[in-house]
């Protein structure tokens, strides 16, 4: 083969290897800017109004669970992703009312504007559902969780029932005996962890097949239940 064309092969080879480090670090460093970045003065103020008996460790869980929407969007190579907490989504509505502080927020953690989306479950529309698992996928990831057989739920989708929201959204690890016993005591059927990981609600493999990771495979250490926080 020619030196030239070696050359130019090993150029482009090069090129392509160093995109692929920039991009990984840059993608590493918005985390990090998410992972410390202070929300702006008198937003909690906001969500107490909206949710009145959020003690501070509480809208600070609630934080933590932003944040880890956040991640999962940055993560996912920032594709649609749908929001599962109607806490978490609430304090999201109020900061985007910050409208310079969450412009500048947006600018650093992903290049670009992140606009708001309702909070969902899964249903008949696909696009929420391929958000939404996009978010279940990344936020399992975070917390060591396997994503298809989950023993406990990161902390975004244990959130509203930890703090017992009110119309907030009840999810579970499984529900293979859980909706029997929500039937018998006439209570809200809850939202299974493990349907995330089923192309029935959407036919898609996406976040389920196509990651180079397959989820972790064990729960780590955490809060046995489902939360990431107290």
């Amino acid at each position: 083969m020619d030196l030239s064309i070696v050359s130019i092969v090993v150029a482009i080879i090069a090129i392509i290897v160093a995109a692929a480090l920039w991009e990984r670090w840059r993608t590493y460093e918005r985390a990090e800017f998410i992972r410390a970045y202070m929300f702006p003065p008198g937003l909690f103020a906001k969500l107490v109004q909206r949710r009145p008996g959020l003690v501070q460790k509480d809208q600070q869980l609630v934080a933590r669970a932003l944040r880890q929407f956040f991640l999962a969007h940055l993560k996912s190579g920032r594709k649609f992703v749908s929001m599962p907490s109607q806490v978490a989504d609430d304090l999201w509505h109020e900061f985007i009312l910050y409208t310079r502080h969450y412009q500048q927020f947006c600018d650093k953690a992903f290049g670009r504007f992140l606009h708001h989306t309702p909070a969902v479950v899964l249903s008949a529309d696909k696009q929420n559902n391929t958000g939404l698992r996009r978010v279940w996928w990344q936020c399992c990831l975070e917390e060591n969780i396997n994503p298809r057989t989950p023993t406990r739920l990161p902390l975004l989708f244990a959130l509203d029932e930890k703090l017992n929201v009110e119309g907030g959204f009840r999810y579970v690890p499984d529900c293979s005996g859980v909706k029997r016993e929500g039937e018998k005591r006439d209570s809200a059927t809850p939202y299974c962890g493990g349907d995330f990981a089923s192309a029935d609600f959407d036919g898609s493999t996406e976040g389920f097949g196509d990651s180079d990771s397959d989820g972790g495979g064990g729960d780590g250490d955490g809060c046995g239940g489902g939360c990431g926080g107290d």
